[in-house]
């Protein structure tokens, strides 16, 4: 056991290296690195059942004990990979314990999304055996790759800033570092382990050794894509990525009137995305919008006197939509496999399939009302930091989203969703419009509408959950 730490963490990503790394870590005498031991959708490795006797279900219920248990009872010094989804209430403990040694291992972040969707596309996540290596090209997403960006980003930067606050330091790996033994072997005299490698790790191969132009299918959109990035707007990690607004990709303009719609996830996107291109005659593809936050300031600039707002739905309504689109759905966009782990951990009783619309006879009107009641419940632990699921954005509260909006810019007006029709053409008439049309609701996303299901009980679940925004927005009763 090292004189400095008794544990250690490698806080990596998805296709950094972080499997390699751990195979080299694993390779020291006196080390244990026992996987994703915090991941939520399953312990150490997809397919194993507990860390050293504590289970997936002991973890989710006290995840401070299997830190405990690594530290204490891992032969030598232990410890584990962790992602910036993986199970947060255990994110804070880590970092304030200086005997917790922390490994940050990055990549860089445009090679590392490709090679996550060349991943996706194959099924092949590693790779011991050329002769077995799956070929495909990555289709490059603008837009998701800014969201990609940012999500890496916040967690280096939070990362960073708790160091600085409990004046520790980290031992910093990149991706290109893991091929020297030097450092592999600098690694093990700062982890203060006496042990040297003689060689690395030759299992696990390089899946996609090629240029990343080469690995992608629209190189010239990720080119363009990427040029817009502001680079000189430097992150404050070590690896210089350019830091990115949490939400500023997903802001519409009009595309004639001076107005800037800034969406709150799960709320009436669609209907606003029309009334916005109705308002100028357009399409909703002729709206602007992918900003960055160079690009928004550059719009607000060239238009004085404009105009922003977002609109806030009632929380039921909400749930409703993120339950139906995210966790109900198997679609494009859906989250496969928070749905997994809400069956498997939370008990929420799921179909097997997504249900088409109107439902099916096999998941009925009760059915989709007490999936929607377990779903409730478990988004008041969730939001608690009480699961080990991460807290999305189609479901933090809405006062959280208007909070991190904050951070760049607030919008001049918080519309209610059932007041659009009146306030949305007021808006556009302050800022020139003559005869603004009003906007249409959108029907339910779902297989049964909210207003088939509703009851007090589910408006309590709603208000156990949502107590802050409730209480922030002054909401009634749905129904």
């Amino acid at each position: 056991m090292s004189d400095r730490f008794d544990s250690f963490v490698v806080f990596a990503e998805m296709r950094t290296g972080s499997n390699f790394l751990e195979a080299n870590l694993n390779a020291l005498e006196g080390v244990t690195c026992h996987g994703e031991a915090f991941n939520p959708h399953f312990i150490g490795y997809p397919n194993s059942g507990d860390i050293l006797s504590v289970t997936q279900p002991e973890r989710d219920a006290d995840p401070l004990s299997l830190l405990q248990v690594i530290r204490q009872e891992t032969p030598g010094m232990g410890g584990f990979r962790f992602f910036h989804d993986h199970d947060p209430r255990v994110l804070q403990p880590l970092l304030d314990d200086p005997r917790v040694a922390k490994i940050v291992l990055t990549r860089n972040p445009v090679e590392s999304y490709v090679s996550w969707k060349i991943a996706q596309a194959t099924g092949q996540w590693k790779l011991t055996n050329v002769s077995k290596r799956k070929d495909a090209q990555a289709e490059f997403d603008g837009a998701e790759f800014e969201a990609h960006l940012a999500r890496l980003q916040d967690f280096q930067v939070r990362l960073m800033t708790a160091l600085q606050v409990t004046g520790q330091t980290a031992f910093y790996v990149a991706y290109e570092d893991l091929q020297s033994l030097d450092v592999m072997n600098g690694l093990a005299k700062w982890l203060g382990i006496p042990a040297r490698l003689e060689t690395l790790d030759g299992k696990l191969k390089r899946q996609n050794p090629e240029p990343v132009a080469r690995k992608v299918a629209n190189a010239e959109e990720m080119e363009h894509a990427l040029s817009r990035l502001d680079r000189f707007n430097l992150s404050r990690t070590p690896n210089f990525e350019p830091r990115r607004g949490p939400v500023v990709p997903s802001y519409i303009a009009a595309a004639e009137t001076p107005l800037l719609y800034m969406p709150i996830q799960s709320g009436p996107t669609g209907a606003v995305r029309r009334w916005l291109g109705a308002l100028d005659g357009v399409t909703e593809e002729a709206l602007t919008g992918n900003f960055s936050q160079k690009s928004l300031r550059q719009w607000k600039r060239a238009r004085p006197g404009h105009r922003s707002f977002t609109v806030i739905r009632h929380p039921l309504a909400r749930a409703h939509e993120a339950f139906c689109t995210r966790i109900l759905s198997t679609g494009p966009g859906s989250y496969g496999r928070i749905r997994k782990t809400l069956r498997r951990a939370h008990g929420v009783p799921l179909p097997e399939g997504a249900p088409t619309p109107g439902g099916t006879p096999d998941y009925s009107l009760a059915q989709h009302r007490d999936a929607f009641a377990a779903f409730l419940i478990f988004l008041k632990a969730n939001l608690a930091g009480q699961t080990a699921v991460r807290v999305d954005g189609h479901w933090a509260s809405q006062a959280q989203s208007l909070q991190g909006m904050g951070e760049f810019t607030l919008p001049d007006m918080i519309v209610r969703e059932e007041e659009m029709a009146v306030y949305l053409p007021a808006l556009a008439m302050q800022v020139g419009h003559a005869a603004p049309p009003e906007p249409e609701l959108q029907p339910d996303a779902a297989p049964y509408a909210l207003a088939d299901i509703y009851d007090a009980a589910l408006e309590a679940l709603a208000r156990e959950a949502y107590q802050r925004d409730y209480l922030m927005f002054g909401f009634g009763d749905w129904g």
